[in-house]
């Protein structure tokens, strides 16, 4: 009786398997569209030579935090793991999420590629060295901000589209030569320092005003004025004033470099008031 009694509880659970076996195999597998919605944007992704193009600008090694806004299918946060770096993508559709994770254990860099769902623009990535995105040149720009307050050398790359009046440090376009047939131009900025404002350079004032990483102003010495004119790439600065070329690095509210005119150079630092 008892063995009875097995036999019948083991072909129920042995049913029962088969029966959950069934319902999973009847599931699609998901699989991405392109132009498949999703919150902000449309899904297209990005060709991986345009990947490797916008890595190659953000000069991406293994001691980067790459972060990937509106990581898709994961390419771009995998390659980015390939390459060393931490990298981490956020996307809003939880299924894109499972399959970035998915292709993320196919290559083998679940120990450097991460995949959250998350809202973009609810998202920390402060901790970022690198950006990388593919999004409308409306969500660009809401970015933009939060963007220009990290820190100063922090790499963005973006695919196609621009910042508005941010204008790109390097652009690169690639054609089918390249393996590329739509969505071929890489955008690349720094974060520049912020050194707008006044700074006391040896006996003189030094007045800067700043659009994005373009630089200009007065640099006032001996009760004469004569205009500035440079550009900032992260921390590094390098402007012209009064036939002297300077270049130096910012930290916070101080400056140090070398003025050079001629083939005479000298050191200078400067203090923002």
């Amino acid at each position: 009786m008892k063995a009875a009694n097995f036999s019948r509880r083991s072909v129920l659970t042995l049913g029962l398997a088969a029966l959950a076996a069934g319902v999973f195999a009847q599931q699609p597998k998901f699989e991405p569209s392109v132009g498949q919605p999703g919150k902000d944007v449309v899904w297209v992704p990005t060709s991986q030579v345009v990947v490797d193009t916008m890595l190659n600008l953000a000069k991406v090694t293994a001691q980067d935090v790459v972060y990937d806004l509106g990581s898709g299918d994961g390419r771009t946060v995998i390659t980015a793991a390939k390459r060393g770096a931490r990298a981490k993508g956020i996307e809003f559709n939880p299924d894109m999420v499972e399959l970035s994770k998915q292709n993320a254990v196919k290559e083998g860099v679940t120990a450097r590629a991460t995949f959250v769902k998350a809202d973009l623009f609810e998202t920390d990535f402060s901790e970022a060295t690198v950006i990388t995105m593919f999004l409308l040149p409306s969500i660009n720009l809401k970015l933009r901000p939060k963007i220009l307050d990290m820190k100063p050398g922090t790499r963005v790359a973006s695919n196609s589209f621009t910042m508005g009046e941010w204008q790109d440090d390097e652009t690169a376009t690639m054609d089918a030569k390249d393996g590329c047939t739509y969505w071929c131009v890489a955008h690349f900025w720094i974060v520049p320092a912020k050194v707008q404002g006044n700074w006391h350079v040896g006996q003189g004032e030094l007045a800067l005003k700043q659009e994005f990483q373009m630089v200009s102003g007065t640099l006032t010495a001996d009760g004469k004025s004569v205009p500035v004119a440079g550009r900032l790439r992260g921390e590094q600065i390098t402007f012209t004033a009064g036939g002297a070329e300077y270049t130096g690095k910012v930290n916070g509210n101080s400056m140090d470099g070398t003025r050079k005119v001629g083939n005479s150079s000298a050191a200078f630092s400067a203090a923002r008031r």
